[in-house]
C-alpha cells in the first residue's frame, strides 16, 4: 500500500513540470499572439549558450582582423611619410640630402621587404592551413602577364644603367653600382612571388602577413614617387651631349665623358626608353599587393568562385568592330614607326609631330563616339542592374578612375600652356584639339565600362524573377518529376530567347571590340616610345624642364596603366554581353 500510495507522489511533481512547461509555452504563444495583434514588437528570444559563444568569437575574429589592417596601415603610412621626407629634402635642399642618402634608404627597406618576400613564399605558405582558399577574380592574367613584361623591362633598365656607370665608372663611385644589384634581385623575387601568390588568401601569420605586405607596397610606392620625380640621370646624359657638341667646336669642358662613346649611345637610348617601365612596373605591384592585403584572413563561399558557364571569348560574327580596329592599329603601328626612325636622329621634324598628333585627332572622336552609342545602348537593354557587393568589381572602377587621371592631367597643363602662348600655329592648335579630344574619351570610355560592368551578364544561369516564380509554384507541384520538366522547359525557352545575337548585343560586341583594339593602339605607342609630350618642347619651355619632367613622368605612365586596365574592362563588358 505504501508502494501505491508512494507512486501518485512522486508522479505528482513530474506532472506539475509539465503543466508549469505547457504554461510557460501558452504564455508565449499568447505574447506572440497579442504581439501579432496588436502590431508590439515581441519580447527578445534569449540565444542559446553556443550561440552566444560562437558570436562572440566572430566579433573578436572581426575585431582582430581590423585591428591588424589598421596597424599594418599605419606602418605604411609612416615608411611613405619617411621616404616622401628624403625625396622632398633631397629636391629643395640636395646639399645637406643628396640623392645617395635616399638610395641608401630605400636599399634597406629593399632588403628588408625582400627578406620577407623569401619568407612568405617559403615559410608562411607552406605551414599546415596557410591558404584554404584563392581569390578567382584576384591576378587576372592580364595583370600577372604586365607584371612579368614590365618587370623584365625594369631589369633591363637597371642593367643599361650598371652599364652607364661602369663606362663612366673613372669619375664615379663604384659604391653606385651596388643599387642597381640590389634593385635586380629585390625586382626578380617580387615579381616570381607575386606571380605565384596574387590569389592567396592566408589564414595562418595573418598581422606578419599584413605588415609584410603593406612594407613591400610601401616601398613600391617609394620607387615611383623616386621615378617621377629624380631627373638626375636625364640632366647627366643631356650635360653628356651638349658636352660633345662643344668639344666638336672647339671648347673645353670639365663634364665627366664616357669612354667609349658608341658603347654610351647604346646604354643612353636603352635607359631613356625603358624609363617609363620601371614607374609602371611599381604601380602594377602596388595594386597586386593591395589586393593580397585584403584578402589576407579572408574566408571564401562556396559560391564566390568563378563563373561556371562563363563563355570563352569568340567573335559571334563580329565584322565592322574587328575591321575598324585593325585599321586603327595597323595607322598607329605606321604612324609609331615613322616617329620613332625620326627620333632615332638629332632632332625631330615638325611634320612628324603634326602626324603624330593628326592620328590622335582621328582616332579619339571615332573612341569617344562609339562609347556613347554603346551607353545609349545600355540605357536601352532589358537587362537589370547588378547591386550585390562586389570587392573586385569596385577596384576595378577605383583603378580606372584614378588611372584616368594621368593623361587628363597633363592634357590640362597643355591646354593651359597653348592659351597663353600660341594658339594660332597649325602644331599648337593640333595639340589643344588633342587635349580636349582626350579628355573627353576618358570620361565617355569610363561611362560606357562602368554601365558595363554593373549590368547582369546573360550568361548567368537563372534569373531572380524566374527564381521567384519557381519558389511560389514550388509548393503546387504534384512530383520531383514535374518539377524537373517545368525547370528543363524553363531552361530551353531562356536559351531560346538569349541564344541568337539580337541587335544591341550586336552593337555592343562591336563597340567593345573597336575599343579594344583602339587602346591596344593607343597602350603601345607611348609605352614603347619617345613621348612626344616631352620632346615638342612646347609645355617644357612653359613650365620648366623639372616641372614638367615630373608631370610627364607621373602622368604617362597612369595612361599606360589606363589603357591595359580598359582592356580589361572592355573584355568583361563583351563577354557579358
Amino acid at each position: 500500500m505504501a508502494s501505491q500510495t508512494s507512486a501518485p507522489a512522486e508522479v505528482a511533481p513530474m506532472s506539475s513540470s509539465k503543466a508549469e512547461t505547457t504554461e510557460a509555452t501558452s504564455i508565449h504563444d499568447q505574447a506572440d499572439l497579442a504581439s501579432k495583434n496588436t502590431g508590439l514588437p515581441c519580447p527578445p528570444k534569449q540565444k542559446s549558450w553556443l550561440a552566444r559563444h560562437f558570436s562572440l568569437l566572430l566579433r573578436r575574429d572581426r575585431q582582430a582582423q581590423k585591428a591588424g589592417q589598421l596597424f599594418s596601415g599605419l606602418l605604411a603610412l609612416n615608411v611613405v611619410f619617411l621616404g616622401g621626407a628624403f625625396i622632398c629634402s633631397m629636391i629643395f635642399n640636395n646639399v645637406a640630402v643628396t640623392l645617395g642618402d635616399v638610395w641608401i634608404l630605400l636599399a634597406a627597406l629593399k632588403v628588408l621587404s625582400l627578406f620577407w618576400l623569401i619568407y612568405y613564399a617559403v615559410g608562411t605558405t607552406r605551414k599546415p592551413h596557410a591558404v584554404l582558399y584563392r581569390d578567382p577574380h584576384a591576378g587576372p592574367i592580364w595583370v600577372r602577364a604586365s607584371l612579368v613584361l614590365f618587370g623584365s623591362c625594369t631589369i633591363c633598365l637597371n642593367v643599361f644603367r650598371m652599364g652607364y656607370d661602369v663606362s663612366h665608372i673613372h669619375c664615379k663611385s663604384e659604391v653606385e653600382l651596388i643599387f642597381p644589384v640590389i634593385e635586380i634581385i629585390f625586382m626578380s623575387v617580387q615579381t616570381w612571388v607575386l606571380w605565384k601568390h596574387c590569389k592567396d588568401c592566408v589564414q595562418v601569420q595573418t598581422n606578419l602577413t599584413r605588415c609584410g605586405l603593406m612594407l613591400t607596397l610601401a616601398t613600391n610606392l617609394l620607387l615611383w614617387v623616386l621615378a617621377v620625380t629624380n631627373d638626375s640621370m636625364h640632366r647627366e646624359i643631356e650635360a653628356e651631349l651638349n658636352e660633345l657638341m662643344e668639344k666638336f667646336s672647339g671648347n673645353e669642358t670639365n663634364t665627366c665623358m664616357c669612354l667609349n662613346a658608341t658603347v654610351c649611345e647604346v646604354f643612353q637610348k636603352g635607359y631613356l626608353m625603358l624609363y617609363p617601365f620601371s614607374t609602371e612596373y611599381c604601380l602594377i605591384c602596388c595594386a597586386v599587393l593591395f589586393v593580397m592585403w585584403k584578402n589576407v584572413g579572408r574566408r571564401l563561399t562556396a559560391h564566390s568562385g568563378a563563373h561556371p558557364n562563363r563563355p570563352p571569348f569568340r567573335l559571334h560574327g563580329a565584322i565592322f568592330g574587328p575591321l575598324m580596329g585593325l585599321l586603327a592599329l595597323v595607322a598607329g603601328v605606321c604612324v609609331f614607326v615613322l616617329f620613332q626612325i625620326e627620333a632615332s636622329g638629332p632632332d625631330i621634324a615638325r611634320q612628324y609631330f603634326t602626324l603624330y598628333y593628326a592620328f590622335y585627332v582621328v582616332v579619339l572622336p571615332a573612341m569617344s563616339l562609339a562609347c556613347l552609342a554603346g551607353t545609349a545602348i545600355h540605357g536601352l537593354e532589358e537587362r537589370e542592374l547588378d547591386t550585390l557587393k562586389n570587392p573586385t568589381r569596385s577596384l576595378d572602377v577605383v583603378l580606372l578612375m584614378g588611372a584616368a587621371l594621368g593623361q587628363m592631367g597633363i592634357a590640362y597643363f597643355s591646354i593651359v600652356a597653348i592659351v597663353a602662348t600660341q594658339p594660332h600655329e597649325l602644331l599648337n592648335q593640333l595639340i589643344l584639339a588633342y587635349s580636349l579630344l582626350l579628355i573627353l574619351q576618358h570620361i565617355t570610355q569610363n561611362l560606357f565600362i562602368i554601365e558595363g560592368l554593373h549590368r547582369r551578364p546573360l550568361w548567368e544561369p537563372v534569373l531572380p524573377d524566374v527564381m521567384e516564380k519557381q519558389d511560389a509554384e514550388l509548393p503546387r507541384r504534384g512530383s520531383l518529376r514535374e518539377l524537373g520538366q517545368d525547370l528543363r522547359r524553363a531552361s530551353r525557352a531562356y536559351i531560346h530567347s538569349y541564344s541568337h545575337l539580337n541587335w544591341k548585343r550586336r552593337t555592343l560586341k562591336e563597340i567593345s571590340l573597336f575599343l579594344i583594339l583602339c587602346n591596344i593602339t593607343l597602350w603601345m605607342m607611348p609605352a614603347f616610345g619617345i613621348h612626344p609630350e616631352f620632346e615638342n618642347g612646347l609645355e617644357k619651355d612653359f613650365y620648366g624642364y623639372r616641372t614638367w619632367f615630373t608631370i610627364v613622368n607621373f602622368g604617362l605612365p597612369l595612361g599606360v596603366f589606363y589603357r591595359m586596365h580598359s582592356v580589361g574592362g572592355l573584355v568583361e563588358v563583351y563577354l557579358g554581353a
